[in-house]
């Protein structure tokens, strides 16, 4: 079940940066206001899937 949740959070990470690169060209943002809408997402997107991995295999 490990492997199946490292593919999951992968596969959300790629989409996520896939839909932020285009949120970023699309809007025509400045590199350094771009880096930080990636930061800011990923950190959002890594925390979320951390709390829901804990919820997941160690609550139940």
């Amino acid at each position: 079940m490990f492997y199946f949740y490292i593919g999951f959070a992968l596969f959300i990470f790629y989409s996520f940066n896939s839909l932020t690169h285009k949120f970023c060209t699309k809007s025509e943002m400045s590199a350094e206001k771009s880096s930080k809408v990636y930061r800011t997402i990923n950190v959002s997107m890594l925390i979320l899937l951390f709390s829901s991995y804990y919820e997941v295999f160690h609550l139940y």
